[in-house]
């Protein structure tokens, strides 16, 4: 079976986005090292779920990167490009881009189905809301948090929704120059 990984980027205070969506707090100045662990991750990756409102900007932010070769992400463009898209939504009618189709059942059905399906990993980006779900539903394999070094007080969460503890297993805790620290963790399975 495949496994649904998920690659997120968090405040040290566990949040994903400010409370209106602000994402000013996050590090770009990636190093090689931190961009070469990136490409480890997804390179067994050869499907890509996501939920609808960060589809909207993440997919073609990265045809943009794809099509421009002077790009210095260039090569992580073209996977995020390649690599095909199941966008969750109840909203759109149809795919408004290529290589990417839409869910609209049930989150945990079509979860499901992919990972039944044969290929390589899955990996899952997402808002707040899409997150929780798939963290709340138990869908996801592996969690990598990469935490970056900033605290902003409150915004959107991805474990808040939880019934009650989710107990993990951290299988690395790596630091990068750029001050994030990714933090790989798998949850543990009753």
């Amino acid at each position: 079976m495949r496994k649904l990984k998920l690659q997120v980027q968090m405040t040290v205070d566990g949040f994903i986005a400010g409370p209106n969506g602000e994402m000013d707090w996050m590090t770009f100045n990636w190093d090689e090292e931190l961009k070469s662990y990136v490409t480890a991750l997804t390179e067994p990756v050869d499907c890509i779920v996501l939920g609808r409102k960060l589809a909207q900007g993440f997919i073609p932010h990265w045809a943009a990167v794809a099509a421009n070769p002077d790009d210095p992400d260039f090569t992580a463009g073209q996977k995020f490009t390649n690599t095909p898209k199941v966008v969750f939504t109840s909203t759109l009618a149809q795919s408004e881009w290529d290589n990417a189709v839409l869910a609209q059942g049930s989150l945990t059905e079509e979860i499901t189905r992919l990972k039944a399906q044969a290929g390589g990993d899955i990996m899952a980006y997402g808002g707040a809301s899409f997150v929780s779900s798939l963290i709340r539903q138990g869908l996801i394999d592996e969690l990598h948090l990469f935490v970056n070094p900033a605290a902003i007080g409150q915004g959107l969460p991805i474990f808040g929704e939880l019934a009650g503890t989710q107990a993990l297993t951290l299988v690395k805790a790596r630091p990068f120059a750029c001050g994030i620290v990714v933090l790989h963790y798998e949850p543990k399975r009753r």
